[in-house]
């Protein structure tokens, strides 16, 4: 290795703020340190070899043969467990209500991506961008039940006395597990049911149970148990984890949203860029305006600057009825799980 050579004069790099002499600097790489082992992948969920796939120990062809399925393997690669049978009706139960929902985003998606002519994949890999922390809050859900039911053991409370801190605290939240979106539809209840015949139903099933009681109480409106806290506590009483949840179920989705693609391609054209267009009905913007001439542009435009918080209260006022200028949109940098992501992204 040497240095570069003489590079003063270039830029920057003979200034006095540089706190080194760019020309005297090594080029070429540093000697490897022999002081720490190298990087290495290691991991306690799977390897493989020429002869077999072990999950957490067990050979996964064994497993087939022995005549475990899917769901038992999923228990396997998240929980390093074998399930009950009782556990495995149960996921297999959540996962086959999970799996289709109509026209839903996850679907919509698959066929709008589906439409451009891509690989089926990548439409199923959309369909899995929809289940954000609000339509698949899952990771949401699940950190909140956590954490309430923490603070019902640290401070000696009923599950009654925490589910009423809990909803007062988080009435309005979109992933509260408890909405008017299942009044007529009795699924959600049916999960809860099913999880009682099988004896899978924990703490977390009870606890939203009082909170959908809570929810009842404190809300003007009818309100009950939705699929998003019926699938939640159901999963985290089968001894999934919030983020094992969401990947479970958005996954699952992504098998109907294949569906949903291959019958796009084949009932459809497809689409091309600049083929679509969209009628002026469907526009609710300003009117049609002629463009003033740049020479005039000093007598038309307008300044961003404000220069009295008066004026800034009353811009911003009119700026918030501006869709698509985002100052509708509220944004705190927390995560809903606790661990990564946004805490809310929402309308004002």
């Amino acid at each position: 290795m040497g240095d570069i050579g003489d590079k003063k004069g270039i830029g920057n790099l003979d200034s006095d703020k540089m706190p080194y002499d760019y020309s005297k600097r090594e080029y070429g790489t540093v000697p490897l340190d022999t002081t720490r082992a190298p990087f290495q992948w290691v991991s306690e969920v799977a390897y493989k070899n020429v002869h077999r796939i072990v999950a957490r120990g067990f050979d996964t062809t064994e497993l087939m043969e022995e005549g475990y399925g899917m769901v038992d393997v999923l228990f396997v690669d998240l929980q390093a467990r074998i399930p009950l049978i009782e556990e495995e009706k149960m996921l297999n139960y959540v996962m086959i209500l999970a799996l289709e929902d109509g026209l839903s985003m996850p679907a919509a998606m698959s066929r709008i991506v589906a439409r451009s002519k891509t690989f089926l994949t990548q439409a199923c890999g959309a369909s899995i961008l929809a289940f954000g922390h609000a339509y698949g809050a899952y990771s949401a859900l699940g950190n909140r039940l956590d954490r309430y039911l923490k603070k019902a053991e640290e401070e000696s409370l009923s599950f009654e006395e925490a589910a009423e801190l809990l909803v007062n605290e988080n009435l309005n939240d979109e992933s509260l597990g408890v909405s008017g979106l299942m009044l007529k539809d009795p699924a959600a209840n049916r999960m809860f049911a099913r999880a009682d015949k099988l004896g899978v139903a924990g703490k977390y099933i009870a606890f939203t149970k009082a909170i959908v009681k809570a929810a009842q109480k404190a809300n003007a409106e009818p309100v009950d148990l939705d699929m998003l806290g019926a699938t939640g506590a159901a999963m985290m009483d089968l001894g999934f984890t919030p983020e094992a949840t969401w990947v479970i179920l958005a996954v699952t989705r992504s098998f109907a949203a294949g569906a949903h693609y291959i019958e796009e391609i084949e009932r459809e054209a497809y689409t091309r860029l600049g083929q679509e267009l969209t009628p002026k009905e469907d526009y609710d913007g300003p009117s049609d305006r002629p463009v003033p001439p740049l020479k005039d542009r000093d007598k038309i435009a307008k300044p961003a600057l404000i220069k009295t918080p008066e004026e800034w209260k009353k811009a911003f006022t009119e700026r918030q009825k501006l869709y698509g200028s985002g100052f509708g949109i509220v944004e705190e940098i927390e995560d809903p799980s606790q661990k990564s992501g946004i805490k809310k992204v929402g309308r004002m």
